[in-house]
């Protein structure tokens, strides 16, 4: 490698050009008429050019021409707090020093550059080729480059003593999670702005730190706060003539949340270790107040460390990919209390109406009728009634009451999707984070386009108990639970203080009738010695749940569960999501358990004895 070639940072920002030796030639009409059209073509790019440098590129290129006359100092502004709902940090500021490399002071010997490269390069343990190659890639009408950024004392010391010319250090802030990845999801985190940036948005300057992700996102308007400036007047010669301070720097506005941070703290414990302990994929926690949209916790496992970004970029499974917000999932038997609620409003079946359950639902042929179409239950359940049946989780039951059989009429596609709808399945809460999904709703007409196959009425089966191609989200999952909790209201979900309640739909009148016995039924899950969440019985207020076990292919199960407590006056939902978990279920609800007895001892008993 020949240091000083690489090292050439004239060869680096400079232009070149060349001319065109000119040929004298006769002149054509036909000339005349190219000419014309390149002219005219010409003169369109220069006006256009022009609106773009004039118009789009304004105030970059006007930035840089200043800077050809100034030295402007910048003081970073602290970012805005973000704080729980009792006023405890969730991320503070710590002062921190960052080292740029500015061209104007760089030297122009090669040599000298060479040994600045060497000396910077070993003592902030930087790579030196990335190191320039960050160099060539650099657009320098946004300003200095970044080398470093929160560097120790030690090295703050060391850079003081070298005063390499070219490399500067400034003060600046980091951003100190309490916990490094209990939050991630929820928060984010900030970052230098790029040359994107910068173009998208003309008023910020190349030292702002923006939010990239999360709350930091967000609300990055009112957390950025304003820079404090410095400005030194130069002439031709590059000598300082004046000094003026434009102003101080102002710290961002700061964001007070709905985020139990103790709550969420132990959720995403509980989370992770069952997550490990069953080797799978990854999870889901979420917590909220069903009767206000309020978001009390919200954890992902595998989450990535806000301390060292770099290294989760390594980690497995995803671990940035916020599933509670941007996941898809079949729900399983998550989706039978909207199913139930369904078919009682539809006249489909009365709340004691029973079907027999064998283990499985067998559909005859009428091409074949050796080769029947049979669809499984998970076990034997006997006779089922609407409570039984949400208590056992038995699929032939929701089979009838979704597709039909024999005699009994079914609800159908159609009405299913209408009740999907009801509960919004297909829109987004609106949560104010970034990157919310919303669900895919499956229907005939999409099925005939997409694989040029007609409904059939065991597809109309799977979608009745959560399988086949129904996907919806976490948020989507919880939110419509919630509306059966608090009897019909669909809420906005909100993390931020700043966001007032809003009521997205109110279906109250819609399953006003349903509501009793849906309820009843999901209370049994947990009250009778049969239901699928019995193991919370021992809880020391009444819980309504649900499970499921949902299918995603190549073997693997995901287990959910969703639930709402106190029974009679609901102030908390859950929902407990685990990928690739083998035994479904019954991995989802020892975190279900622990997490409620956590809010109960911690929360709801505490607010009783007081």
């Amino acid at each position: 490698m020949n240091p000083k070639k690489d090292l050439n940072l004239e060869d680096i920002l400079a232009d070149k050009s060349a001319e065109d030796d000119l040929l004298e030639v006769p002149l054509t009409d036909r000339i005349f008429h190219i000419f014309f059209i390149i002219t005219l073509i010409t003169a369109l790019v220069v006006v256009v050019q022009f609106f773009n440098l004039s118009v789009f590129k304004h105030k970059i290129f006007s930035q840089s021409a200043f800077a050809n006359i100034t030295d402007k100092d910048i003081e970073p502004a602290p970012r805005g707090l973000i704080k729980d709902k009792f006023g405890n940090d969730l991320v503070k500021n710590q002062a921190s020093f960052s080292v740029f490399l500015s061209v104007r002071d760089f030297p122009e010997d090669t040599d000298k550059r060479s040994m600045v490269f060497d000396q910077i390069s070993s003592v902030l343990n930087i790579n030196r080729d990335k190191t320039i190659e960050k160099i060539k890639n650099h657009d320098w009408r946004l300003g200095k480059l970044l080398l470093k950024k929160g560097i120790s004392h030690e090295k703050l010391v060391t850079l003081s003593a070298e005063e390499l010319p070219g490399i500067t250090v400034e003060p600046g802030f980091s951003r100190i999670p309490v916990h490094p990845k209990a939050f991630s999801h929820v928060l984010g985190y900030s970052g230098l702005v790029s040359k994107e940036d910068l173009e998208d948005n003309p008023d910020l300057i190349f030292q702002d730190e923006i939010g990239k992700a999360g709350l930091e996102y967000q609300y990055d308007k009112k957390l950025r706060g304003e820079n404090g400036e410095e400005i030194a007047y130069m002439n031709a010669k590059m000598e300082v003539k004046d000094k003026q301070v434009i102003n101080e720097p102002k710290i961002g506005e700061t964001i007070k949340t709905y985020i139990d941070s103790e709550f969420q703290k132990y959720f995403y414990d509980r989370l992770k270790k069952q997550v490990e302990s069953l080797n799978a994929n990854g999870g889901v926690g979420l917590a909220v107040n069903p009767q206000n949209g309020e978001v009390l916790a919200l954890t992902n496992v595998p989450s990535f460390d806000l301390n060292n970004l770099s290294d989760s970029l390594q980690g497995t499974n995803q671990p940035f990919f916020n599933r509670a917000v941007s996941g898809l999932y079949s729900p399983g038997s998550t989706i039978k209390p909207l199913v139930a609620t369904a078919a009682l409003e539809e006249g489909i079946v009365t709340p004691y109406k029973q079907f027999l359950s064998t283990g499985e639902l067998v559909v005859p042929n009428p091409y074949d009728e050796d080769n029947p179409s049979v669809f499984k239950d998970w076990k034997e359940h006997g006779w089922v009634n609407l409570h039984s049946a949400l208590a056992r989780s038995s699929n032939v039951y929701f089979y009838i009451v979704g597709g039909g059989y024999k005699e009994q009429e079914g609800l159908g596609i159609t009405r299913l999707n209408k009740w999907w709808e009801k509960f919004n399945l297909d829109k987004k809460t609106q949560i104010d984070l970034p990157d919310e999904e919303s669900g895919f709703l499956p229907n005939p007409q999409w099925k005939e386009k997409t694989q040029d196959n007609f409904w059939r009425v065991g597809d109309t089966y799977n979608v009745s108990i959560g399988q086949g191609q129904l996907l919806i989200t976490p948020l989507e999952l919880i939110s419509y639970i919630s509306a059966i909790a608090n009897g019909g209201e669909i809420n906005k979900f909100r993390i931020s203080q700043t966001q007032e309640k809003e009521v997205i739909k109110d279906i109250s009148l819609n399953i006003k009738s349903a509501l009793k016995d849906v309820r009843k039924g999901m209370k049994d899950v947990v009250d009778k010695e049969y239901g699928t969440a019995h193991y919370l019985d021992y809880l020391p207020f009444e819980v309504a749940a649900k499970t499921g076990t949902s299918q995603v292919g190549n073997h693997e199960t995901n287990a959910l569960f969703v639930g709402y407590a106190p029974f009679d006056n609901p102030e908390i939902a859950i929902l407990v999501l685990i990928e690739n978990a083998e035994e479904g279920g019954l991995n989802s609800v020892p975190v279900a358990s622990d997490v409620l007895n956590w809010y109960y001892q911690n929360r709801i008993k505490e607010g009783e004895n007081l």
